[in-house]
């Protein structure tokens, strides 16, 4: 739960801007080539657009913000994006916003389907985006699903509170997570405020069943309240990892050799580099 500061008096509106990002990977192992298709489509059907938007849907419910757009796709050949813009603000009467906002002779000009549009654009504040990537390795057999999100928000509401679901929601053997706050709001005796929270760690902000199954690392840079978080799972089953297959129907030399291949692909997307 975010540890909010004495309450300020602003000048106006909270005009911070919190912005949590994620790298989310599942790592798996396919045997066959018959495998590895089965497992991309087996990744597009679970985390497809429809289901995407109800993850993000969620998440905006979470952090308190009101959905003012959607828009949503899925690729071919692999792979889905959807994006959701929101706003801290109630969602309002559009059309009759409109008529206010859009006065005199700009009125006379712009139908009620132009209205439309132009509010929904001036109430853009923060965001809400998702993008998959799904791929397999033809030669190794190691097969990967990345899930890339962005939570932003403009004024009081955080997107903190969505850490937990967000990992939970994906199959996430590793999670490198970014949290920053930019900008600064005023107060009504013209001090400038440059975040309005308490955070030492985004560690600070995980459930306990989370922080007990992921070794974690963190870089934070205080004075730029910016803060970063690695996790990778700490206990390595066999069989979590193989798809459509068993540990118990491989010899222990193909057991052995996969094994390290697969510890091989966590540590180096963990650390970010070629570790040969």
């Amino acid at each position: 739960m975010v540890k909010p500061l004495p309450r300020l008096k602003l000048q106006g509106f909270n005009n911070l801007t919190k912005a949590l990002s994620f790298n989310i990977y599942d790592v798996c192992y396919a045997i066959t080539e018959e495998q590895r298709r089965r497992y991309i489509e087996y990744i597009d059907e679970a985390y497809n657009a429809e289901r995407l938007t109800q993850i993000l849907t969620d998440v905006a419910e979470i952090i308190g913000a009101n959905i003012l757009n959607v828009a949503r796709q899925d690729y071919d050949p692999q792979g889905a994006s959807v994006t959701i813009l929101i706003s801290e603000e109630p969602i309002i009467d559009k059309k009759q916003a409109g008529k206010e906002v859009l006065a005199g002779a700009m009125r006379e000009h712009l139908d009620a389907d132009h209205l439309d549009a132009s509010v929904v654009a001036h109430l853009d504040k923060s965001h809400i985006t998702v993008h998959t990537y799904p791929e397999t390795h033809p030669q190794n057999g190691i097969a990967t699903f990345r899930a890339d999100i962005d939570v932003a928000t403009c004024g009081v509401i955080s997107p903190l509170k969505a850490l937990n679901y967000l990992i939970e929601s994906f199959e996430s053997d590793i999670v490198i997570a970014d949290y920053r706050v930019r900008g600064f709001t005023r107060d009504v005796k013209g001090k400038k405020h440059f975040i309005d929270h308490r955070i030492n760690s985004i560690q600070d902000f995980l459930a306990k069943g989370i922080k007990s199954r992921y070794e974690m690392f963190d870089v934070n840079v205080y004075q730029e309240n910016i803060f970063h978080t690695k996790m990778h799972v700490k206990d390595f089953d066999l069989d979590t990892y193989l798809f459509e297959e068993k540990a118990k129907n491989l010899s222990f030399k193909e057991r052995q050799r996969i094994e390290m291949q697969l510890r091989q692909e966590v540590e180096e997307l963990f650390h970010g580099r070629n570790l040969d």
